[in-house]
């Protein structure tokens, strides 16, 4: 599947230099690698699963145990000072130390098999919109009592702290927290029944991961995203294209892909980009419709962000034979947008990004030297926002069809509306 993988993607870009691209691929991808969280309550057996499936699949475990005490990344010295002030680690701290585990170049190239994590919804989403999003995810559960079958009691794990005290807090804490979890994984999750022989429960979490996921969607989505900056288009886009495997176009990323490839169009946008002029609407078109009429495009849809911001630019793309069957309208208070916005900061070090409100740097030394992009500032925001709602009462009526999303609220809402109207179309509210 790997070799054909990277046959498809030859055949789709075309690409000057074949041998080198191949290179490249062979180097920097593994689109067969597991991405697979194992989740359960104390003693259901997750470690002795997980070690089993790393074994069979030959991918790299990674647990509170390999993270804290088995790997020298930036941020374990800061988890295990509030380990060892016995204070709970922050949610956002295990995100990102998870998702610097899991960008190093053994987890992308064997995979990995994530233990015992996320433990709460916040995680989930956290490591959702951080791009973290497993393939295949396993629950494990066996009985509130200790089981009676022997086998089972010998391939239990024994927790740091065993009394019987902290197992029924950690239980508590599990319970509590669990239905948020698969309610972020629901189609993607899988639940094993633990309390077998650990030979059947190896069975079938390795069945299941071997499986290959289908799109529920009953047409081959091609899904429009319209909104003013700030409004979370492209976090949406990601998790919807990540979910039912459908290609995401930024048109943005596409003309600055289109610039570093070198293409004959590509050449095109650099002079305007070179010279800071916006990029004529004729070129973008081309560059955009080429993009959605490759293979990838074609067989498993798309979802398009950041194009059109006009009705001229609608009309070309539609007599470029781009015609989306779903576009939606984010919608957003002024204030939000700013707040959003204006707070964005950037380690220029990492390449982390942060926000001063949602999702402040870990570290003193981090804050310190966090940069702003100058589009984040305000009056480059008002300016984009002035730019954007000139064209979109027109735009709207264009797109007659559109769905509208109020965008000030959870992302989880906002997805699971989008979800809705893709899967089975609620009614339009005129």
């Amino acid at each position: 599947m790997y070799f054909q993988s990277m046959l498809e993607d030859l055949l789709i870009h075309k690409p000057e230099e074949p041998i080198q691209y191949m290179i490249n691929y062979l180097k920097q991808n593994n689109d067969d690698a597991p991405k697979i969280c194992i989740l359960g309550p104390p003693a259901s057996g997750k470690t002795t699963v997980a070690m089993r499936l790393c074994k069979h699949l030959d991918a790299i475990r990674v647990s509170q145990e390999t993270l804290l005490f088995k790997e020298a990344l930036p941020l374990t010295k800061e988890a295990k000072a509030y380990k060892k002030r016995k204070q709970k680690i922050p949610n956002a701290l295990w995100a990102n130390l998870i998702q610097e585990r899991l960008s190093n170049v053994d987890c992308i190239k064997q995979g990995w098999i994530l233990e015992g994590f996320p433990e709460n919804q916040e995680q989930a989403w956290m490591l959702q919109s951080s791009g973290v999003i497993p393939t295949h995810v396993e629950v494990f559960h066996t009985t509130f009592d200790w089981p009676r079958d022997p086998r089972v009691q010998q391939r239990l794990v024994k927790p740091e702290d065993a009394s019987e005290q902290e197992i029924s807090r950690k239980l508590l804490r599990y319970h509590r927290s669990f239905p948020g979890v698969f309610q972020a994984y629901q189609k993607v999750l899988k639940s094993i029944n633990a309390d077998q022989p650990c030979v059947d429960v190896v069975s079938q979490a390795l069945t299941y991961v071997q499986t290959r996921h289908r799109s529920a969607a009953p047409f081959t989505p091609r899904i429009l995203f319209c909104g003013p900056p700030g409004s979370g288009k492209r976090l949406q886009a990601a998790l919807i294209a990540q979910k039912y495997s459908i290609v995401n176009i930024c048109c943005g990323q596409l003309l600055k892909e289109a610039v570093a490839e070198k293409t004959k169009l590509g050449e095109l946008v650099k002079t305007y980009f070179d010279n800071d002029r916006p990029v004529p609407d004729n070129l973008v078109v081309k560059i955009v419709a080429k993009r959605l009429n490759t293979l990838d495009c074609v067989t498993n849809g798309w979802v398009l962000c950041g194009f059109p911001r006009d009705v001229e630019q609608g009309e070309q793309l539609q007599r470029a034979g781009i015609i989306p069957n779903r576009v939606f309208f984010f919608s957003l208070p002024y204030e939000s947008i700013m707040e959003r916005l204006s707070q964005r900061r950037i380690d220029p070090v990492t390449g982390e990004r942060y926000h001063t409100t949602f999702r402040p740097a870990p570290a003193l030394k981090i804050q310190a030297r966090l940069m702003q992009n100058p589009k984040d500032k305000e009056e480059n925001i008002e300016r984009r926002l002035e730019a954007y709602y000139r064209n979109a009462k027109e735009l709207e009526e264009f797109y007659e069809d559109a769905f509208y999303i109020n965008a000030d609220q959870d992302p989880r809402v906002v997805f699971e509306f989008i979800e809705s109207c893709i899967i089975k179309p609620l009614p339009r509210k005129s």
